[in-house]
């Protein structure tokens, strides 16, 4: 096998986890009212049945740098298409809000897992010429995942249980990623090496990219690795100490900045939203596929310019479109802006969001965190990250009912403005340099 199609077909066996994490995110939006409706839910208690996934997303990104370091990234990734496959059977057959909220607590552990596992894997077997592409693919693959389940809840809607059927899909999925998984992904060289697996993980290379390039990786990467053997054992605390603690620091703001301008709220609720503008019903899930559709479109963007223009440039440009469709968004809610004005905004917070923040967040953390502590480091980075998800998708509906889209949308949007200040003043450029160049140039700082 040709050695660019070998590497393209193991980075797509990974980012099927992110189109797991998709259909996961997005599945629940055209079930909201139908839930809300068969339990008889309170606004509050529909928002803990959609949030709490979230709150699973946080304890699996907590935890998972850990054992990926322990037991390797392959086992990690088995591990939570196993859970992905459990949590769609137990959303689809719960008879009760107690037992979904505690499927959807098992998903979101799963996603929370392979937000942290997906990237890592890929940033340590990419080459450094295109690891901003590949890690980028990941992100390709949750638009895909957001898009597919907005068009299987359209076609499911008018269905008896129709809401069941959405929360199954995912199942089907998790199997393919299984088997997938099982029998053409390979262990990451840098993880293989770290145990002393050299003959495995100079295969691994040679696989991706002959022996001139396995030869070349291997000496970069034993250099890095017995720096780090000859370290004490990382602890938990180290990620916080030092120069080590702020470029944990950065990347942890930045995470939490990818979350707090609103992203998820919009995905979770877009029919909901839109209702709240005159349109309900099938229009609103139809102007909700539109949604992932600008979502998909917009992260080809992100694809094609990640690599060339660099990380720092995207997120600027992604933030400062974020504010100012933000900004129109509440002035629009504010002022009884028609529907389609507030569609068009929306249309372009999600364009700018997707060809921003949405990828490229995860390439730069999983590019600047130091070697010794990156599986930490993006754990915790990730956890944060979903904690603030969670507070953003379980206060949206509260917000929204209560104080209305201007307010909703005014406080995404100053975040937004302040992702900007952020990613201008302290974010770095790690556009075209190995992992190790990376690392031995931040922490000079």
């Amino acid at each position: 096998m040709p050695k660019k199609i070998s590497l393209y077909w193991i980075v797509f066996v990974a980012v099927n986890g992110g189109f797991l994490f998709g259909l996961n995110m997005a599945g629940i939006s055209g079930a909201v009212n139908s839930i809300q409706f068969s339990f008889n839910l309170s606004d509050g208690s529909l928002g803990t049945v959609v949030s709490i996934l979230t709150l699973g997303c946080l304890f699996g990104a907590l935890f998972t740098g850990h054992f990926a370091d322990k037991y390797g990234r392959k086992k990690i990734m088995l591990f939570t298409s196993v859970l992905f496959a459990i949590s769609a059977l137990g959303c689809a057959l719960s008879p009760s809000m107690l037992l979904l909220s505690i499927s959807r607590v098992i998903a979101g552990i799963a996603v929370g897992a392979v937000s942290v596992v997906g990237p890592m894997y890929i940033s340590e077997i990419a080459p450094a010429s295109q690891r901003g592409t590949l890690v980028s693919f990941n992100q390709f693959a949750i638009v895909i995942g957001i898009l597919l389940a907005y068009v299987f809840d359209y076609f499911l809607i008018d269905k008896v249980d129709g809401w069941r059927y959405m929360l199954a899909i995912p199942f089907v999925f998790s199997i393919v990623f299984l088997i997938l998984l099982s029998t053409s992904l390979p262990e990451s060289p840098r993880w293989l090496l770290s145990k002393r697996k050299k003959e495995k993980a100079m295969n691994v290379l040679k696989r991706i990219g002959g022996e001139n390039y396995a030869q070349q990786e291997m000496q970069s990467m034993e250099q890095s690795i017995n720096l780090e053997t000859n370290t004490e054992k990382v602890s938990f605390i180290e990620i916080f100490q030092g120069k080590t603690g702020k470029v944990v620091l950065l990347g942890t703001l930045l995470a939490a900045f990818q979350q707090i301008t609103g992203i998820n709220a919009v995905v979770n609720y877009a029919p909901v939203i839109f209702e709240k503008t005159g349109v309900g019903g099938d229009t609103a899930l139809l102007q909700s596929m539109l949604v992932g559709l600008v979502n998909f479109l917009a992260t080809l963007v992100a694809l094609w310019l990640v690599d060339k223009k660099g990380r720092k440039t995207l997120l600027l440009w992604g933030a400062a479109g974020m504010s100012l469709a933000l900004g129109y968004l509440s002035y629009a809610f504010a002022f009884n802006g028609s529907s389609t004005s507030i569609l068009i905004a929306l249309l372009a917070y999600i364009a700018f969001f997707a060809a921003s923040f949405a990828p490229v967040m995860w390439v730069v953390t999983s590019e600047m965190f130091p070697n010794r502590v990156r599986g930490l480091a993006l754990s915790f980075s990730t956890a944060i990250s979903w904690l603030f998800t969670f507070l953003t998708v379980q206060f949206s509906p509260y917000i929204l009912n209560q104080f209305g889209g201007a307010v909703l949308f005014g406080f995404f949007g100053l975040f937004s403005l302040l992702a900007f200040l952020f990613v201008k003043i302290w974010i770095p450029e790690t556009k075209g340099k190995t992992l190790e160049q990376i690392e031995k140039e931040i922490l000079k700082n």
